[in-house]
C-alpha cells in the first residue's frame, strides 16, 4: 500500500432532480477520507437543480458544475464522467441517490488492500419516492466484505440472469474503468449490467456488508419503464449478447457462460409463464414465446432443475400456491 493518500472523483448526474439533489451533496460532502472531486452534470434541467448545484459549488472547491444546455441522455453523462476522471478512483451517483456514511472510505480502503481488485459493491437500501431517507437505519458499523475472483463474479451473473449489483452502489479502480471504457448507449436499461461484465473479465470483485446507497424509487426511475419479467428478460439478453460479442468473446469459458446466460432467462420466462396462467394474469405468450425460442427442449422437458437452484424456490412455490388458493393476483416477478 502506497504512502499516498487515496483520491476519487464522483460523478453526480442530474435532470430535474433538485428535490433530491440537495441531499444527495450533502452525503457526499460529508465524505473526508481523501481527496476528492465532484462533478455535477446537469442535463438542462428546468427545476431549480442547477442553483442548487452552484449552491454547494460556491461552499465547497471540490465540486464543479457544468450545465447543458440540451439534454443529451444519461450515458452521454457518465461517459463524459469517465473521461473527466483522473484519481484513483470513480464512482457515479445519481441526483436522487444518496452515499451512507463510511461507504466511500470502506470502498477505498478494500481496493488499497487487495490491489487486484477492481470494483467494490454493496447492499441498497431503497426507499419511497419522497420518503424520509434516514441514515440513522443504515447497517454502517458492519464492516465485513467478501472478494471474489472475476470468474466467479461473471458465472453469477450468468447463471442467474441477474444483475447482482443491486442497485447503484458501486466503487471502480479509475485505471481500470479507462481501460474497459465507456457505458453503451445502445443499452438502455442494462449498461451498467455490461460494464459490470467487462471489470470482471479482467480483475477481481469485493462486495461490502454495510449499505452502501440509499436509493429511491419513484415513476421517473429509467428502469420504471421496464414494466415486466419479459421486457427485463430481453433487456438483460442484449446486454449479454453485447458482451459476448465483444470483450467476453476472448474468455476461455465464452461459449459456456453465454449458453448459461441464455438457459437462466428461458427458464425464468418458463417459470413466471407457469405463475402467470395460474395466477390468470396477462402476460403469458410473450414469456412462453421467449423461453421456447431459446430453448424449444423446455416444451418437452420443462427445466426443473433451474428453479431448484433459487434458494427461495419453495417459499415462492408455497407463495403461488397460496395465491392460487385465495384467488390472489399479485404477480410473482420471476
Amino acid at each position: 500500500m502506497s504512502d499516498k493518500m487515496a483520491s476519487i472523483d464522483i460523478l453526480v448526474p442530474s435532470y430535474n432532480y433538485a428535490r433530491y439533489l440537495d441531499e444527495c451533496l450533502r452525503s457526499i460532502r460529508s465524505y473526508r477520507g481523501s481527496e476528492m472531486r465532484v462533478l455535477v452534470i446537469d442535463n438542462a434541467s428546468t427545476d431549480e437543480s442547477v442553483a442548487i448545484a452552484r449552491r454547494h459549488a460556491s461552499e465547497d472547491s471540490r465540486i464543479e458544475v457544468r450545465a447543458r444546455t440540451k439534454n443529451l441522455g444519461s450515458t452521454s453523462s457518465f461517459n463524459e464522467g469517465i473521461d473527466w476522471a483522473r484519481s484513483d478512483y470513480f464512482a457515479v451517483l445519481c441526483a436522487d441517490d444518496l452515499f451512507t456514511p463510511g461507504a466511500l472510505a470502506r470502498a477505498v480502503a478494500i481496493m488499497e488492500r487487495h490491489r487486484n481488485v477492481n470494483l467494490v459493491y454493496g447492499p441498497t437500501r431503497f426507499v419511497m419516492g419522497d420518503d424520509e431517507a434516514s441514515l440513522a437505519s443504515t447497517d454502517g458499523a458492519a464492516e465485513g466484505y467478501q472478494v471474489m475472483a472475476g470468474g466467479d463474479f461473471l458465472e453469477e451473473f450468468c447463471r442467474t440472469g441477474r444483475n447482482p449489483v443491486a442497485g447503484p452502489a458501486v466503487v471502480v479502480r479509475t485505471s481500470t474503468q479507462k481501460r474497459v471504457g465507456h457505458y453503451r448507449a445502445e443499452l438502455t436499461h442494462t449498461d451498467d449490467v455490461e460494464l459490470w461484465m467487462r471489470f470482471a473479465a479482467i480483475g477481481d470483485v469485493a462486495q461490502v456488508d454495510a449499505t452502501q446507497v440509499i436509493s429511491r424509487i419513484h415513476g421517473e426511475n429509467k428502469s420504471s419503464a421496464v414494466r415486466d419479467v419479459h421486457m427485463w428478460n430481453v433487456e438483460m439478453e442484449r446486454a449479454f449478447n453485447v458482451f459476448f460479442a465483444g470483450p467476453g468473446a476472448n474468455l476461455a469459458q465464452a461459449e459456456r457462460l453465454k449458453r448459461l446466460a441464455v438457459n437462466s432467462l428461458a427458464a425464468r420466462a418458463y417459470w413466471c409463464a407457469v405463475s402467470h396462467v395460474v395466477r390468470r394474469e396477462p402476460g403469458v405468450a410473450n414469456l412462453i414465446r421467449f423461453a421456447l425460442s431459446r430453448r424449444p427442449s423446455f416444451a418437452v422437458l420443462p427445466p426443473v432443475g433451474s428453479l431448484m437452484t433459487r434458494g427461495d424456490a419453495m417459499e415462492r412455490i408455497a407463495a403461488t400456491l397460496r395465491s392460487v388458493t385465495a384467488g390472489g393476483v399479485q404477480s410473482a416477478r420471476g
